[in-house]
């Protein structure tokens, strides 16, 4: 009986060694599937956090960003500005020149936060004293009829390069024509 006794104390210990690791298994594969849940419940792509508000100084830097690309926005039109020609030997404002000048001074209107250089130009026939007078001239009559338009005469210069830098080096009527002009350069105000 007692030989007996032992076998069943034996087999009661087993079965109840085998139950508490099958019991203590199955709960730690639940903490393990609760993990596993949260996790995946974290991570769930119906799920969308909180939006984080951003700080002080992101906005600001955004501000500037947002500033920067309108700035250069407005350098890339302001690049865009057109050269007018002149007549051979004269500096009064043919009508095509007057209608060009007529946008340029809406865009200077319109950004007051830019000036603008009128540069005389001249083809290579003459003198070089002649052509940086009649240079110059060219310029002038340019900045006055901007003036006239509504644009301040603070924010235009004028300088006359004669026939120093040519748009073409050609020596035909062709090359003369386009060496004949206005050219301006926008530049923001300081």
């Amino acid at each position: 009986m007692m030989k007996r006794s032992l076998v069943v104390i034996g087999v009661l210990a087993l079965v109840l060694g085998l139950s508490a690791i099958l019991f203590t298994g199955c709960a730690k594969r639940e903490i393990v599937k609760e993990e596993v849940a949260k996790e995946e419940k974290v991570v769930a792509p119906e799920e969308k956090p909180a939006a984080v508000q951003p700080t002080e100084a992101e906005l600001q830097k955004q501000r500037m960003e947002a500033a920067l690309r309108e700035k250069r926005l407005e350098e890339k039109q302001a690049s865009e500005f057109k050269d007018i020609r002149f007549d051979f030997d004269k500096f009064n404002l043919k009508p095509e020149a007057r209608e060009l000048l007529q946008h340029h001074a809406d865009w200077l209107l319109e950004h007051s936060d830019f000036d603008v250089i009128i540069e005389g130009h001249c083809d290579e026939r003459g003198t070089n004293e002649y052509n940086l007078a009649l240079g110059e001239r060219r310029a002038a009559s340019t900045m006055k009829y901007l003036a006239n338009l509504g644009v301040e005469k603070k924010r235009l210069t004028t300088i006359s390069y004669g026939e120093e830098l040519p748009l073409d080096p050609g020596q035909n009527e062709e090359a003369w024509a386009k060496n004949r002009r206005g050219h301006f350069v926008v530049t923001p105000r300081k």
